[in-house]
């Protein structure tokens, strides 16, 4: 008669171990699952990304605002108001930058004029244009740092500030190196401003027939390093 041979019985270390790898083997498909299904890397990138775009709008300027003049408003001039222009990234306002501010020996403020010459029909239009020659620092571009100053000699013919409305501040960050223009011109009607005249439409307006005028502005505290000569015709 043909016995058979019995089953040997697994010690009971044998199981151990094979539940043990059975267990880690569950573990890590379960851990592979929630990776896939969670995504937990996908917030945080997200996150820096987000924190890398604020930075950048917060510390870097293309362009400057423009401060509006209730004169030139009321002459109803285009070009008297606004903000950044074409796509210009300007920064949020109230910005925590950590630069130290601007000092006015390492910034460079010059005043622009559209033409050299305008004729009676053309109102000039002005722009600030600024350059930091030093290392990174910090200004306040809004348009209550802003003045445009036009005169005929010694006497004052025009100033932004009489008549400007809803001033604000803007500190941002300026890079070594970096130069930046107003996003968009700053227009004057041809008339003599003063604070309470601003929407009087008999003003007296600047002569013409080649008489010659010159502009100066300022920015965060910085005047411009010289006057822009033009003509008006």
């Amino acid at each position: 008669m043909t016995g058979t041979t019995p089953r040997r019985r697994q010690s009971p270390a044998v199981y151990r171990r094979r539940r043990i790898v059975l267990l880690v083997g569950l573990l890590v498909i379960a851990g592979v699952v929630w990776l896939l299904i969670a995504q937990p890397w996908a917030g945080v990138a997200d996150e820096t990304d987000a924190k890398d775009d604020t930075s950048t709008k917060q510390n870097q300027t293309d362009s400057l605002p423009v401060p509006s003049s209730g004169a030139t408003d009321a002459a109803g001039d285009a070009g008297a108001t606004g903000g950044a222009t074409d796509g210009a990234e300007t920064p949020t306002p109230g910005a925590t930058p950590t630069a130290l501010p601007c000092v006015a020996s390492a910034v460079s403020v010059e005043a622009v004029t559209s033409a050299d010459t305008y004729s009676g029909d053309e109102s000039p239009q002005f722009t600030i244009k600024l350059t930091n020659n030093g290392p990174d620092c910090t200004l306040n571009v809004g348009t209550s740092g802003q003045s445009f100053t036009v005169t005929s000699g010694d006497d004052v013919w025009w100033r932004s500030t009489d008549c400007q409305s809803e001033p604000s501040d803007m500190i941002v960050t300026i890079a070594a190196g970096q130069t930046v223009s107003s996003a968009s011109p700053l227009a004057w009607d041809r008339t003599r401003s003063a604070v309470g005249t601003c929407a009087d439409a008999t003003r007296p307006r600047a002569p013409g027939g080649g008489a010659s005028y010159n502009l100066t502005v300022e920015i965060g505290g910085i005047p411009s390093t010289q006057p822009k000569q033009f003509l008006l015709y």
